[in-house]
């Protein structure tokens, strides 16, 4: 297998993965409609990317799933339990913790999309620079976010 092929495999792998954890925190957290909400919208997009991965993988011989994991009933409980425990302290440091996946998740994904971007260029594959170009800037996005999150939430949880 061809080594871009591999590198597009294995950004579609974290891709599906960083769109799951999103939706995991979205789920867990829908008392909080600023973070359920955003990370609804932000696993959508790793969701395009999956799907785009997987239609340009096809020039390497891939044959990747374009359709994103989905677990309703997972997500049907974890949405309870998040109303359940909404008034408690410890959601909030179970917040923290779906953050920092989220960011080590999409720090990850991130670099996936730059090392992609740098082969595509080398190989002057200009459909897939061009998809790099499009998807690396939100994958950024998200790291971004979830950073922000970070810090805007962390003193309270750790101070209470």
């Amino acid at each position: 297998m061809n080594k871009i092929a591999l590198a597009i495999a294995e950004l579609h792998r974290s891709e599906r993965a960083l769109a799951r954890t999103l939706r995991a925190a979205a789920a867990r957290h829908h008392s909080d409609q600023d973070i359920s909400h955003l990370a609804d919208d932000l696993a959508r997009w790793s969701d395009d990317h999956v799907r785009a991965l997987a239609q340009h993988g096809r020039h390497y011989g891939l044959r990747l799933s374009a359709r994103p994991r989905r677990v309703w009933v997972t997500r049907w409980v974890q949405e309870r339990v998040s109303a359940v425990l909404r008034r408690r302290p410890e959601p909030a440091l179970l917040l923290l913790a779906d953050l920092r996946r989220i960011h080590r998740a999409a720090a990850g994904v991130s670099l996936d999309w730059e090392l992609l971007g740098q082969g595509a260029q080398a190989t002057k594959d200009h459909e897939l620079l061009q998809l790099t170009a499009r998807c690396h800037p939100q994958a950024l996005r998200q790291m971004r976010w979830s950073n922000a999150m970070l810090k805007e939430l962390s003193p309270q949880a750790l101070s209470t």
